[in-house]
């Protein structure tokens, strides 16, 4: 399937690994140029054939060095993927001991970076015809499953996407969502990340607990989505092959979520 996406510009957010590098490697196989931007630039982002960027995105200053930089390098853009999301600084703790700093942290990554990188955008979006996809998580519709504050910000993302696609949808601009479960990354591989902390709360070992993953969670298919996965959906909905998918949020969690 041509996507015809060859020649298109890109900014991806979180983009130094896992669903940010896999769809930097996927935007970049199908001819676009890709600015990726991370809080730190990985050697695999560097190797992507991205323009790298190194950017505080929970700040709005941050934010504004990067599509400053986009539009300095890119001479603007066609597409914006809002990926980057503070599952490395989520500690897998209750209500009661998530205090106003950690939820301005997490609202601030999660949800302020891409209102600000939409922002930004929106204007050439429009004269282009862009598209924009925000990256959320299963716990926007699953908010027991994780922190609060996490989810919470999660579902505001899932919020936020389908007013803009309602806005600026008349004036050529799609907006869509995609919503993944658990994804093979490290917040969950790396044992001092967000799944290591959660297997030390049960009292389970790293690697079993990882094992337990797909029957714990009720995966459908038995098995953890990979980044390349979720990647490939960014992608189609960035592309006019999906040209008349706006306001959309699609669920990528292997049959986790099992409401309508």
């Amino acid at each position: 399937m041509d996507l015809n996406l060859t020649s298109k510009t890109a900014v991806v957010t979180g983009a130094s690994r896992g669903i940010g590098l896999a769809t930097v490697r996927s935007l970049i196989a199908e001819g676009v140029r890709v600015m990726g931007a991370a809080r730190t630039v990985t050697p695999e982002l560097k190797e992507s054939g991205a323009l790298a960027v190194a950017v505080d995105l929970s700040t709005a200053d941050g934010v504004t060095a990067l599509m400053n930089s986009a539009a300095a390098e890119l001479g603007g853009i066609d597409l914006l993927v809002n990926n980057v999301g503070g599952g490395d600084d989520v500690e897998p703790v209750g209500f009661l001991d998530t205090d106003d700093t950690q939820w301005t942290r997490i609202f601030d990554l999660n949800l302020l970076s891409a209102v600000r990188a939409s922002r930004a955008a929106l204007p050439g979006l429009i004269e282009r015809r862009g598209s924009i996809v925000n990256v959320s998580s299963i716990n926007s519709r699953l908010p027991a499953a994780g922190p609060v504050a996490y989810s919470a910000a999660k579902a505001a993302l899932a919020a936020l996407g389908k007013s803009l696609a309602e806005e600026f949808g008349p004036r050529g601009v799609r907006v869509n969502t995609v919503s993944p479960g658990v994804v093979r990354t490290a917040i969950w591989e790396d044992p001092a990340g967000f799944g290591g902390k959660v297997a030390a709360g049960a009292g389970a070992e790293h690697d079993a607990f990882l094992q337990q993953i797909p029957t714990a969670f009720g995966i459908t298919t038995g098995r953890i989505t990979e980044p390349h996965e979720v990647a490939a959906l960014i992608v189609f909905l960035l592309s006019g092959v999906a040209g008349n998918i706006n306001g959309a949020d699609y669920v990528i969690d292997g049959g986790t979520v099992k409401t309508l």
